[in-house]
């Protein structure tokens, strides 16, 4: 389970930094760093089974039945790419640890820092394409909290916005090409996929998949027409920007095209899409960068063009192409993180990025000078060091290509021109701002930084010099480990070396250096005047001009459709869906057929039909007593639930019954408290008021009619199948043996369709913490609210018009103090009763959490909510926390035992007194529901509850509430904000 682990440790990290005091900031660095430090070692110690050409592959169920699995893979590639990861990351764990401010929340960053780098391993190490989606969008969604992580600046919230905006579209589009791809070869795991080339080329969906993956890949690694986001996400801290550029996020677009390269390349398809992206994404990348006046700026669309070289050679359909791509991550890792590292100095110690202000810092700052020249020069290509090499390799490739005559020909052009432009943007890298004499209008006075500030890029500095002298002996080993898996094949022969004689790579690289010397010359003078705000020849376009085009048009198509369809009235919202709903069951119908069953009839007894008059009586009274006395209806809508109940009684379905009939209190006091929030009733002396009043009423019912009279003939239709047309037998027969339960509606809920509970008591949380975040500050209009003391004193003459009155006071009147004091413990007993025998006999943990609510309300309803809450604090939120983490560790707990998630296991335990007890673990996860049901449900109806009652006025020795602390901040507030909880 090492690579589990290895995938754990950041997640864990992270989790650790974010409880960590504000201003632990040495704490959260090193922490960060020995994270990333243990990661790397243990990926350092796995190194000899990588070599040896293994694949490590481990593996834990998760739904197999689908062919769903947690899959971890470690082959050559995902290895470099996991080395890449963590060891840079340990760097700039480092160099942040001098880079953040004391006022910054340092251990926020390094909790997101290290949760991106989790994300990013788990994009590298996952062995099943969905899951490679899901960590996919992991990285996106944590590349935006560090991207805005100076959420003050706007600039920083835009960036992170629209670079949210664009991968998460993308990342949406890999995962359709994901799902078609696993459809296409039969299963999602990585290594039958990547054995499937033929089978899937030849099939039909195969240019949609390969189009939906690379607008992912595209998207993500800033590939053209999408590359404007990244310049934007410069506004985040240089660490940041130096990890997002060198190993995570931007190479991920890199990765993947690399990772499918054996399935998906290959095509006509492939080489257009993706060299052409590529091959404009190099060119206009370099090319631009040459026009910018911030350094990190200049980096970001160098990042640009580096990455369109990249995916150029991997859209050549070339092996030899392939091992060029992966070296060139490898060095562009190198060299980038360093260049980010050193501007990220120069802006610390000067206080500016701007190019046109700097200058003359080799002699106030001669080491990173040294340092920044060195790695600018591993950019520019230049001989002996480790860019000079994987671009001699690019331009053979561009040089040796079988395509057509005028690719052949015009390629090496083109890849000429880019090298120029990225000497060009090179030397002014490396010139403007450290040599002629020192700039004297700085804002801060430049030094060198603290000695452990610049190690990272020593280190880093160190390698693009060490690759490039002695690349034989350094990293040919490596690369070739690295690219085995990206060819799929044979690896190709290859040799690293400083010099392959005169040859035609060689004068192109004669050429780009001389010709980037001439167009640095050529602009400098233009530049150091401002004369070029913006590229020439290409002031037409502007990325995010276009995106925040688009955004304006959606919203303004937003707004249109919300004035067509949206009003601030419930009802005819509940219509339209209705009548949507009605005509999608209406089609789907016509089109797929309706009949009855065979199934042999039951005869109907009088007392059954007896039952169902009685309740169809009592929805008819409702939806006519609707219009005169919401209380009488809500009263007659109790009597239809409880028809209701008593069919389930009828079918032999006591479970569903006992839950039908605690679900039917629990309703019938949410709407008794909801009645006060309804706008009371205006008479209408209006004919054609009353007239229009009356045919809404009556399209209503008719509506109604309908949807009652369909779902009846739907559910007599599904009764009158014959048992094999049901899924039935599959339960009763496999409940006891597979699920260790005799209660065939327990097991199916804790054991079978365990996955869907963990979700709906998931969404049942959300919807709990979401009402009471609403309702907090919320309160009924004044006239509605009638105190306790007011509604005790006057309740025996009480007035229960619903015009003059709250309905809500005949709450006290139906339960008796006494008698709700004695419930309490009482049905606490029953709800454990049902909980524990759940498994076997009616009952389980939703019934048994709503029997206990019903305790708990009634307390409320005799005697207020705040005298609860001050004998009983139940800390609400907390059952709803404390629930999912049960469940979810009951979960986790098969995962470890090697079954799939939430697999249940049964034992028998010999308990003294108690004798034999059967336990099983589905239990633990009825647990979690249980106490996620009780704090969902209590937690609804007491913020609901709260409304009622004014808070009383706190003695001048108590503390200020939130309304008098905003008050004296001179924060202003809503009017019905008072009062908050």
């Amino acid at each position: 389970m090492s690579l589990f682990f290895l995938l754990a440790l950041p997640f864990l990290g992270s989790a650790v930094a974010a409880v960590l005091p504000t201003n632990a900031r040495t704490t959260a660095a090193t922490g960060a760093a020995l994270v990333a430090l243990a990661a790397l070692a243990q990926v350092l110690w796995l190194m000899p089974d990588i070599q040896a050409g293994q694949v490590i592959e481990e593996q834990m169920r998760w739904v197999p039945s689908i062919g769903l699995t947690f899959s971890m893979r470690m082959d050559g590639f995902a290895w470099m790419f996991a080395v890449l990861v963590t060891g840079i990351g340990m760097l700039v764990a480092l160099y942040a640890r001098y880079y953040m401010s004391k006022d910054d929340p340092v251990p926020r960053f390094f909790s997101f820092f290290l949760a991106f780098m989790g994300a990013m391993l788990g994009v590298v190490l996952s062995g099943n394409l969905i899951q490679l989606a899901f960590f996919w969008e992991l990285t996106s969604l944590f590349s935006f909290l560090l991207i805005g992580y100076w959420y003050h600046r706007k600039d920083a919230r835009r960036g992170a916005r629209m670079a949210l905006t664009v991968t998460g579209a993308g990342g949406l589009a890999m995962l359709g090409g994901v799902l078609l791809l696993g459809h296409i070869v039969g299963s999602y795991e990585l290594s039958d996929v990547l054995a499937a080339a033929p089978q899937v080329h030849a099939d039909p969906l195969y240019t949609v998949t390969l189009v939906l993956i690379l607008l992912g890949a595209l998207t993500k690694s800033a590939q053209f027409p999408f590359f404007f986001w990244l310049p934007r996400a410069m506004a985040a801290p240089t660490p940041v920007s130096a990890y997002l550029h060198s190993a995570t996020m931007v190479k991920a677009g890199v990765f993947l095209l690399a990772r499918l390269w054996p399935v998906l390349s290959g095509t006509p398809e492939w080489f257009w899409l993706v060299s052409s992206a590529g091959l404009i994404t190099l060119v206009l990348g370099a090319y631009i960068a040459n026009f910018q006046s911030d350094l990190k700026a200049l980096l970001a669309y160098s990042t640009v063009s580096h990455l369109g070289l990249i995916t150029l050679l991997l859209g050549l359909n070339s092996t030899m192409a392939a091992v060029a791509a992966v070296f060139h991550i490898i060095n562009h890792a190198t060299f980038k993180a360093s260049l980010f590292m050193a501007v990220g100095i120069i802006d610390h110690e000067t206080g500016t990025r701007d190019i046109r202000r700097l200058s003359g810092l080799r002699r106030t700052m001669p080491i990173t000078s040294s340092l920044a020249i060195v790695a600018s020069a591993a950019m520019a290509g230049v001989p002996l060091l480790n860019g000079f090499l994987s671009k001699e390799m690019f331009f053979a490739e561009t040089v040796f290509i079988q395509s057509y005559p005028w690719v052949e020909v015009s390629l090496p052009f083109v890849a000429t021109a880019a090298a120029i432009f990225a000497t060009s943007y090179s030397l002014r890298f490396a010139v403007k701002p450290f040599f002629r004499a020192p700039a004297t209008d700085l804002p801060r006075e430049p030094h060198e930084p603290v000695r452990w500030m610049r190690v990272p890029i020593e280190a880093l500095v160190v390698i693009c010099l060490l690759v490039g002298v002695l690349p034989g002996a350094v990293i040919q080993p490596f690369l070739a480990m690295a690219a085995a898996p990206v060819v799929g094949g044979a690896l190709p022969h290859f040799e690293l070396s400083i010099w392959h004689g005169f040859n035609a790579p060689f004068v192109m690289s004669l050429v780009a250096m001389g010709g980037g010397l001439l167009m640095y010359v050529l602009l400098r003078k233009g530049l150091r005047a401002g004369k070029y705000t913006q590229p020439p020849l290409l002031g037409w376009a502007n990325g995010q001009r276009a995106f925040e085009w688009v955004l304006n048009v959606c919203n303004l198509l937003a707004r249109k459709f919300q004035q067509v369809f949206h009003t601030q009235r419930m009802q005819p919202q509940v219509f339209l869906l209705i009548l949507v709903s009605i005509a999608t069951m209406a089609a789907s119908l016509w089109y797929s057929g309706f009949g009855w069953g065979d199934r042999p009839r039951v005869p109907a007894s009088w007392e059954f039909w007896l039952v169902w008059v009685v309740g169809c009586l009592c929805a008819l009274g409702a939806a006519n007593q609707a219009k005169f006395h919401r209380l009488a209806a809500l009263i007659m809508l109790g009597g239809a639930g409880l028809a209701t109940c008593l069919t389930f009684i009828w079918f032999s379905a006591p479970d569903l019954a006992l839950t039908q009939l605690a679900v039917e209190v629990v309703t019938t006091i949410l709407f008794l408290l909801g009645l006060r929030w309804l706008p009371k009733r205006v008479l209408m002396e209006s004919k054609a008021e009353q007239l229009r009043a009356r045919l809404r009423r009556s399209r209503d019912f008719i509506v109604s009619a309908a949807v009652g009279s369909g779902l009846a003939v739907l559910s007599y239709a599904l009764m009158t199948r014959s048992a094999p047309q049901s899924i039935s037998p599959f339960y009763l027969e496999r409940a006891l043996p597979e699920g260790g339960g005799t209660n065939v509606v327990n097991v199916m809920l804790v054991d079978f369709r365990a996955f869907d509970t963990m979700g709906e008591i998931v969404v049942l949380g959300a919807v709990a913490l979401t009402v009471f975040a609403l309702l907090r500050r919320f309160r009924p209009p004044k006239e509605s609210l009638l105190a306790p003391h007011q509604q005790r004193a006057t309740s025996l003459g009480i007035d229960l018009n619903p015009r003059t009155a709250d309905d809500t006071a005949l709450s006290y009147l139906l339960v008796p103090a006494v008698l709700a004091r004695v419930m309490l413990p009482v049905l606490g007993l029953f709800a454990l009763h049902l909980l524990l025998r759940g498994h076997n006999e009616p009952g389980g943990g939703f019934v048994a959490a709503l029997i206990l609510s019903i305790g708990f309300i009634t307390q409320y309803m005799v005697a207020g909510t705040h005298w609860v809450e001050a004998q009983i604090n139940l800390y609400l939120r907390r059952w709803i926390a404390v629930g999912l983490v049960v469940a979810l560790a009951t979960g986790l707990g098969s995962l470890f035992l090697g079954y799939p998630f939430l697999t249940t296991h049964t034992a028998h335990v010999t308990l003294p007194v108690l004798g034999e007890l059967h336990i099983a673990s589905a239990m633990f996860f009825d647990i979690g529901v249980f106490a996620v049901v009780v704090g969902a449900a209590l937690l609804t109806l007491t913020a609901l509850a709260h409304q009622s009652v004014r808070r009383q006025r706190k003695p001048a020795s108590a503390e200020p509430s939130p309304a008098e602390l905003a008050q004296k901040e001179g924060v202003v507030r809503a009017p019905n904000s008072e009062g908050d909880d």
